[in-house]
């Protein structure tokens, strides 16, 4: 298996040097490289790829700008001299961040990873962005794997206790541990099998089973109250009420 990858730096030293650092690389195959985000995207929508080695700062159309752009997007590796874009750069889920000048050892440190990821995945098909879940397909597991900023974590369902919206994040709690997250709201919805939890609040989703008690317009779940919104009390009290 090899990688099949396309380099873009609007830096021709750069290139040269992803250009020498590929061809060193067995497993590694450089198909073409650009120094424009824009003709980039023109390739991209005639030819597959496996890699992309992007850099961030380009004129006209920057690298962060054509990973928003691109709605099916293969593996990609930032390479920067920037620091700052690290936090934007996991939030678009890059599989590495290469901070010029690049060390050839750091280089073959982010091309083994990319192989790896290609072997339990498959060639084309990157692991999911930060706000998707894994492996979620039959709703009658009772676990689902949440996407970290370090790592692939197995949750049980019929552990969690609540999840909170924290701004772009989201706090998966049960009662061993915390999960932080970048998953999306509907990506939590999603994962959550019903009707065994409930939205309840823009930023609060519960395990029914877990409730304490309901008290006016708030919950409690191991002490934390968690408010009701008028958005979502409706379908909540109808799935906690009695049945006829």
């Amino acid at each position: 298996m090899k990688i099949n990858c396309i380099a873009i730096d609007d830096e021709p030293l750069a290139l040269d040097i992803m250009r020498d650092y590929c061809e060193r690389l067995p497993f590694v195959s450089l198909q073409h490289t650009f120094d424009n985000a824009i003709e980039t995207l023109e390739y991209l929508r005639n030819n597959q790829v496996d890699l992309l080695l992007l850099d961030i700062q380009m004129e006209g159309l920057t690298g962060l700008q054509l990973l928003k752009a691109m709605r099916h997007r293969p593996f990609v590796i930032l390479t920067t001299a920037y620091d700052e874009y690290a936090l934007e750069g996991f939030e678009l889920d890059v599989t590495d961040y290469l901070l010029k000048p690049i060390s050839f050892e750091r280089f073959v440190k982010a091309m083994n990873k990319v192989y790896d990821r290609m072997q339990n995945s498959g060639p084309n098909v990157p692991l999911p962005l930060s706000g998707e879940v894994i492996n979620n397909e039959n709703k009658d597991k009772d676990f689902i794997f949440i996407k970290t900023e370090t790592r692939i974590e197995k949750v049980k369902t019929s552990d969690i206790l609540y999840v909170e919206g924290m701004g772009d994040y989201w706090r998966i709690v049960t009662a061993q541990k915390r999960i932080m997250t970048l998953m999306n709201a509907r990506g939590i919805e999603e994962a959550l099998p019903f009707p065994h939890f409930c939205r309840v609040h823009k930023s609060w989703f519960v395990s029914l089973d877990k409730i304490d008690f309901v008290e006016r317009r708030h919950i409690v779940i191991a002490n934390q109250r968690i408010p009701i919104s008028d958005s979502y009390q409706k379908a909540f009290f109808e799935l906690i009420g009695p049945k006829s």
